[in-house]
């Protein structure tokens, strides 16, 4: 072997017919079952029952998922939203670890979980469908809607608290997918394959509503509301199927976000442009329509009034409601004002002011705090890295956010994502905790990333190339050169200052070395 050359040895020929693929995949099912086989003789139900459901799920929702992939024009839609169902699910894992071992159990899925357990039992015996009597022991509207779920889960998966968690997990994800697929009806035109990385692979939005609790319900029934919203304002069937379902859903856990969904709902249906083709009867329905829209969030306020329980729905009832969230949210050791809650007095918590001109703050409060520098502990410090990188792709992304006032006029799915986005901002302001604020602000980040999918404007788009500075007529810098591409047809233009050496070119006669075509030809004497 020739010195200074390495081992080379040529691949096997049995090695080109070998199946990888299968081989891979036979070794992961036999090491599956393995982990499986292990679990069920060291662990309880709680925990190697989850090993039951995540194939279940992965089995269910594949040909769901290859299904809406091949309404998708783009390659690779169906490997995206296989690998975005992969990471949801596998992130109910460290929120399970995050809630019962971080904090000991500490957390309101074991609540959840304790009284879905009862229910589940209640169900599975008959005691409640042979017209027995079961009380929750709550309202049923809010945290008693939850329980609900959660038993029904347990009635098919069992009393198994991690199999819990991926279920709910499993339904934050369809929501996530019902704000992509409401992108793609509603904004045909925006960057969907970017919003798809950010809705699907954002840390807060992976994380968070993966847990039993309100925040995946939630996000699955915003998402539902807004694939409604986007069928309803682009004259798609089965639209208003879709609003109930959402809206019904959220107003059974937190009515005031239903109502903040159907205010951008009104407005984007208002601003929503009317087609030349239609009849006669067009502007009557669309008035039947708005007052429909106007009865239901007035439903809805109601809701919300007996919800908190306050009298009437008027701008006191609002401030009441505010200033009771920010009293309780100024327990622990996260507070957001600490020295306000402080001077107010311990019971009454930061003062809240409904007035507009702090909008601005509230934006920047509810979607990019924490900062860095206001961590208090190794949660806050992760959460702070997301929200600062979110910060400074906004920043990046300002020639597309300068068309957004355009386009609320344009498309109407944004007038819904802008009004829907600052009343949230305004509202979710009062509270006064960084942990809870961190949970709270998924309910609008989806709707928040559509604004980073619109299409950059066609000036400032990367053309590969930067574009030559023009000059005046008749000049030429140095150094300058000529375009490169096919040549125009046509004589090229001689620049200025260059003269010809030839007019035609002279042969080379046999023999004779050949010259470089730049250099001078030899002075030959004239004849006399």
């Amino acid at each position: 072997m020739p010195a200074g050359h390495g081992w080379a040895f040529p691949p096997a020929r049995w090695a080109r017919g070998v199946p990888w693929a299968s081989c891979t995949a036979g070794l992961l099912v036999t090491g599956y079952v393995a982990v499986f086989a292990w679990a069920m003789a060291h662990t309880a139900y709680d925990v190697w029952g989850a090993l039951l459901v995540l194939p279940v799920l992965m089995a269910v929702s594949t040909p769901v998922l290859a299904r809406v992939a091949a309404a998708d024009p783009e390659p690779g839609a169906f490997r995206l939203l296989v690998a975005a169902l992969t990471f949801k699910l596998l992130c109910a894992f460290p929120r399970y670890l995050m809630a019962f071992v971080l904090y000991g159990g500490q957390a309101d899925a074991r609540m959840y979980d304790e009284r879905g357990r009862a229910l589940a039992a209640a169900l599975e015996h008959g005691a409640v469908l042979d017209g027995g009597h079961y009380d929750l022991g709550m309202k049923v509207a809010g945290t008693g809607f939850v329980v609900i779920v959660t038993g029904l889960v347990y009635l098919v998966t069992g009393p198994c608290l991690l199999g819990g968690f991926l279920v709910f997990s499993w339904m934050g994800f369809w929501g996530l997918l019902l704000f992509w697929r409401a992108l793609l009806t509603a904004f045909p035109e925006a960057e969907s394959r970017r919003y798809a990385k950010l809705v699907f692979f954002l840390p807060s939005l992976l994380f968070w509503p993966s847990s039993i609790g309100k925040d995946a319900w939630m996000m699955l029934c915003l998402g539902a509301t807004a694939h409604g919203t986007a069928r309803l304002l682009e004259r798609r069937r089965g639209a208003f199927a879709w609003l109930v379902a959402g809206s019904l859903g959220t107003a059974m856990v937190r009515p005031h976000v239903t109502v903040l969904a159907g205010a951008g709902l009104v407005v984007a249906y208002v601003l929503r442009r009317r087609p030349r083709e239609a009849g006669a009867l067009g502007p009557l329905r669309t008035v039947v329509t708005v007052a429909v829209l106007g009865i239901g969030v007035m439903l809805m306020l109601q809701q919300v009034s007996s919800f908190f329980g306050t009298e009437g729905a008027g701008q006191g009832a609002v401030h009441q409601v505010l200033q009771e969230t920010a009293r309780r949210t100024s327990q622990g050791g996260s507070q957001l004002d600490p020295g306000a809650a402080a001077a107010a007095g311990d019971d009454a918590g930061p003062r809240v002011s409904l007035s507009p001109l702090g909008l601005p703050a509230a934006v920047v409060t509810v979607l990019f705090r924490p900062f860095p520098f206001e961590a208090s502990n190794l949660q806050n410090l992760v959460q702070s890295v997301e929200c600062f990188a979110l910060l400074a792709v906004f920043v990046r992304s300002w020639p597309r956010l300068r068309q957004v006032p355009r386009l609320v006029l344009r498309r109407p799915y944004m007038a819904f994502t802008v009004v829907y986005a600052l009343l949230f901002c305004w509202a979710f302001s009062s509270i006064n905790n960084l942990g809870i604020l961190s949970r709270e602000r998924v309910q609008v980040l989806p709707l928040v990333l559509v604004l980073l999918a619109v299409p950059r404007p066609a000036a400032v788009r990367p053309t590969g190339r930067p574009r030559p500075r023009e000059r005046p007529a008749g000049t030429a810098g140095r150094g300058d050169r000529p375009p490169r591409g096919p040549a125009a047809p046509g004589p090229r233009p001689v620049p200025a200052g260059a003269v010809r050496a030839f007019r035609h070119p002279v042969p080379a006669r046999r023999g004779a070395p050949r010259r470089h075509p730049s250099a001078q030809p030899p002075h030959r004497p004239r004849r006399p």
